[in-house]
């Protein structure tokens, strides 16, 4: 079997590429610009390319052909009508990685399936997946385009600590603030539900979807069946950092306005809180496990992520500092407090 995948080395894909070479079975092709490489271990084939270059990728896949390929790094509908020219008849299978971040926002019910309707006034990038999703749809039904759809909740590996209020720079500077003995910002009360899932689990599932006839046509959802109250995401993180933590609990809306007022830059709270996060999602993986028999996700979310502090800990280079963040935190709080002094009788 042979596939290409458009990327390869997010933490999605790392996961998956890592995953189909320690199988065997599998002749892997990466498409991409060879930044990031150094993550995977040996054994895949590299086309060194922008895929933006659609004239030097027709050429450098010219007389290749595929059972699946897979594109990780699509994000508007423009970017697929160029994979559906690239690979229209040439390969068995195109996957498109979505995101459960495109269903409805507010959630009519708190389980989700695939049945749950698409659509999030709050988020360019959900609406963004949305379209595109429509369009590969479009094309499996008028031409029999081999389409299927995945869609990922919060997925997270060794580098990147999951959290949900953070700046553009990732999640560290919350982290750092735990071991400081700061106050974090929790969004709500930190009751709502969330799942998270661990790239390793994802992968598992995602292979079996791989050359999947019974998928072709379908849109499946990959998420662990742990779900958490985000007091309890973040309780574990500072189980692994080995800190008391000090939440402190904010609306979602009051921080979207709030980061617009101090123009926090490159982060969207409104499309990521509102219209994401601060709803509570329960999966329903029924479908996936109709697909891929006998799947599981067997990594429980305190161990993953005790395993990803520990990685962040001793890795310098994943420590990324948002000074600017840090001071946007310390400002709201400061400025909530002093609202409930203003209402002192």
């Amino acid at each position: 079997m042979k596939a290409l995948f458009i990327g390869g080395t997010g933490i999605i894909s790392a996961a998956i590429s890592r995953e189909l070479l320690s199988r065997g079975d599998w002749d892997l092709y990466l498409l991409n610009k060879g930044n990031r490489n150094g993550c995977l271990p040996d054994g895949f084939k590299h086309i060194k390319a922008d895929i933006n270059d659609e004239n030097a990728v027709a050429e450098l896949t010219g007389s290749l052909r595929f059972d699946v390929v897979a594109d990780f790094i699509a994000f508007v509908p423009e970017q697929l009508e160029r994979d559906v020219r690239l690979f229209g008849g040439k390969t068995g299978q195109f996957i498109f990685i979505s995101s459960a971040s495109a269903y409805q926002k507010p959630l009519s019910d708190y389980r989700v399936s695939e049945a749950t309707p698409l659509s999030n006034p709050y988020w360019k990038y959900s609406r963004d997946k949305i379209a595109c999703e429509d369009y590969l749809t479009k094309k499996y039904r008028e031409g029999g385009f081999p389409v299927t759809i995945v869609r990922p909740s919060h997925t997270y590996d060794e580098r990147y600590i999951p959290l949900g209020v953070h700046g553009a720079k990732g999640s560290w500077q919350v982290a750092k603030r735990m071991l400081e003995g700061k106050p974090v910002i929790i969004h709500g009360d930190g009751t709502s539900l969330w799942t998270m899932t661990h790239n390793s689990d994802f992968a598992r599932a995602f292979v079996g979807l791989m050359g999947n006839i019974r998928a072709l046509g379908e849109a499946v959802q990959i998420t662990s069946d742990e779900t958490l109250t985000w007091n309890q995401i973040y309780g574990a993180v500072a189980n692994a950092l080995n800190v008391e933590l000090k939440p402190f609990y904010a609306p979602s809306d009051f921080l979207a306005k709030c980061a617009d007022a101090a123009g926090l830059s490159g982060y969207d709270f409104t499309g990521s809180l509102t219209g994401d996060k601060s709803n509570s999602a329960v999966f329903d993986n029924a479908k996936l496990k109709r697909l891929v028999p006998g799947f599981t996700a067997k990594k429980r979310f305190d161990s993953g992520v005790r395993e990803t502090v520990e990685n962040v800990l001793a890795h310098a280079e994943l420590q990324t500092p948002d000074p600017e963040f840090d001071e946007w935190c310390d400002r709201v709080i400061a400025a909530m407090d002093k609202a409930v002094e203003t209402l002192r009788k």
